[in-house]
């Protein structure tokens, strides 16, 4: 529409009068303001404002109780909950070389293989063998085959299927001497088959009843694995760069990090497996860094760069007053010993062995440590299948002991340690260099020198004491040993582990005695519970007599977190890296619910 210069001109005189009136009755509610407001204020009294400000303060309050009630009822009503999500980092000492199951040993390479990868069996809460990869096992009426089913659409990381062909490869590579595997002599003279793609049968050459608790070792993929030289398999680049297994978490990166050997890190970073025939794991990821020493962990930890540490025998000083720290005991199926050298020295006397156990208060040592501990009272842990009160160590009495030694002619000397025919009853404890065997040797030695006993503490570093324990060269051996859910101790305690030529030279007392071997070898012959449990009872009895060692006391495998891990429950273990044995339910996140 087209306007006129006349209409123009008539609507900006009209606008200009209208801007004009506004500013009129801005001047006018000023005006009344300032007449009827702040002139009235000025004039108020003194109890006019004092009224108004206890009514302010009062307005105030009000508010301030609202808000602080809504927060306290929000509490109330409301509570933190974990969900899903979050990268889990944990603290290792050690270097990562291999996270191949067939070679994994260290600590580092046995926490990222048991996350990459599963096994036939595993443990549940109750630490009962269940099956993981299995569906379920048999054994034939003399212990000697066993059968094994697998679970069905159980998948690798690389989406192909996990068949008993990858088993048999697993097991049937460990056997061959080529493979270099450590675990190589455990598995001699066995027949691994696959007589349908998930059915595996072990054909052992003697009857064996814990046989099952060898089948807990990571499978491998045979269709990756299979093209590589055995020679070389060890070197493989499947082992540190592309491992794929089907456990919970699959690789995903390799950082190392540090310029110089005793500085330099490794992480590890894991992602969780969608797929996992266990559901798939809830945190967002995991990444296992590990540390060429604790005090570079413990650092990291401090800095929150981790939110967990495994592997420290007590909570680092500086974190023990922090109540954001969490420190989980796991107990262990596993003994801690004084060995006594049966073949050498002073100790080869019986006498002097049994007098050692009488003199040693284990109920004061379980006192001094800082966490509750089972005494550890005969071979057999006392939640074992075999374990009989009725053979129970002699518990601690003084006087008995210095009575058995003066009956045996270790007469005292002047500064009180005893003597016989002109030599001093002494003898080295060897033990490694950590503050709880520290602690735990030196009240064994004090309370040795109250029976006239000289006793000199050798505390070793890791590399000397692993070259300790191979050549035996010691006279008594403060040690933890690891012990497992069932009975079957032969090879710490039969006379054939203590020669040079064993595999594994376990029998660290160097332990012979006809009965025990006898007893040893019929009991882990026999499947019926009840004939297996009367067969250790010589043994029992023998060991008890004998007195090769001096039992102490179930270690604990300590893990220390920043916060609560929800999913992570504190339960008897059998090993270290059986704290990953439900790590698909972990969950670090934690957000505010409705409790309706």
């Amino acid at each position: 529409m087209i306007f006129s210069r006349a209409t123009k001109l008539r609507f900006r005189r009209k606008f200009r009068m209208q801007q004009k009136q506004m500013v009129l009755l801005g001047q006018q509610a000023e005006a009344e303001i300032e007449k009827d407001f702040f002139k009235r204020l000025e004039r108020m009294s003194r109890r006019a404002w004092r009224f108004t400000i206890l009514w302010l303060l009062l307005f105030v309050v009000l508010i301030g109780g609202v808000l602080a009630q809504t927060l306290a009822l929000n509490g109330y009503y409301q509570a933190l909950q974990p969900v899903p999500g979050g990268v889990y980092g944990e603290g290792v000492v050690g270097a990562f070389t291999n996270a191949d199951p067939m070679y994994a040993t260290s600590p580092v390479d046995t926490t990222v293989s048991k996350l990459l990868f599963a096994g036939l069996f595993t443990y549940n809460s109750q630490n009962q063998l269940v099956g993981d990869l299995a569906s379920d096992w048999g054994v034939n009426t003399r212990a000697t085959v066993y059968t094994v089913h697998l679970k069905h659409h159980v998948t690798w990381q690389d989406g192909q299927p996990l068949t008993a062909a990858d088993v048999v490869f697993t097991y049937q590579t460990v056997q061959n001497p080529d493979a270099r595997s450590p675990f190589q002599s455990g598995w001699a003279n066995i027949k691994i088959a696959a007589p349908s793609p998930d059915t595996v049968t072990f054909t052992l050459p003697n009857p064996l009843a814990s046989f099952p608790y060898s089948l807990t070792m990571g499978i491998v993929p045979k269709h990756l694995l299979a093209q590589v030289p055995l020679d070389n398999l060890r070197s493989s680049a499947f082992n540190t760069l592309q491992p794929v297994g089907a456990g919970p978490f699959a690789w995903q990166t390799l950082q190392v990090s540090g310029n110089a050997t005793e500085n330099q890190t490794e992480q590890i970073a894991l992602k969780p497996f969608a797929q996992y025939y266990g559901g798939a794991p809830k945190l967002s990821g995991l990444v296992v860094h590990a540390y060429r020493n604790q005090a570079d962990m413990i650092a990291s930890f401090k800095r929150q760069e981790i939110t967990a540490m495994a592997g420290l025998s007590d909570v680092p000083p500086e974190l023990r007053k922090d109540k954001n720290i969490h420190a989980a005991s796991f107990p262990l199926t596993a003994a801690v010993m004084t060995f006594f050298q049966t073949t050498q020295g002073v100790l080869v006397d019986k006498t002097v062995r049994q007098a050692l156990v009488q003199a040693a208060d284990k109920n004061a040592i379980i006192h001094d440590l800082d966490y509750a501990a089972q005494s550890v009272n005969e071979p057999l842990l006392s939640s074992q299948l075999g374990y009989n009160p009725a053979y129970m160590q002699a518990g601690h009495d003084l006087a008995a002991a210095n009575a058995a030694l003066d009956a045996a002619g270790w007469a005292r000397g002047k500064d009180g340690i005893r003597f016989k025919s002109g030599k001093p009853l002494t003898f080295a404890l060897t033990a490694p260099d950590t503050s709880e065997y520290k602690t735990v040797a030196t009240t064994l030695q004090k309370q040795w020198r109250a029976a006239g006993v000289d006793v000199h503490l050798t505390l070793q570093d890791e590399a000397d004491f692993a070259n300790t324990l191979t050549t035996h060269s010691f006279d008594a051996l403060l040690y933890g040993i690891s012990v497992g859910v069932d009975p079957d101790v032969y090879a710490y305690w039969d006379s054939s582990q203590a020669k040079p030529s064993s595999p594994t030279r376990l029998n660290f007392s160097n332990y012979q005695s006809g009965t025990a071997d006898a007893s040893l070898e019929a009991a882990r012959t026999r499947p019926d519970p009840a004939l297996r449990t009367a067969k250790y009872q010589p043994f029992l009895e023998a060991w008890r007599d004998d007195a090769p060692a001096l039992g102490l006391y179930q270690p604990r495998f300590l893990y220390i977190t920043r916060g609560p891990v929800a999913g992570l429950s504190v339960q008897t273990i059998n090993s270290d890296i059986d704290r990953f044995n439900n790590v698909q339910n972990w969950m670090i996140r934690r957000v505010r619910v409705s409790n309706n």
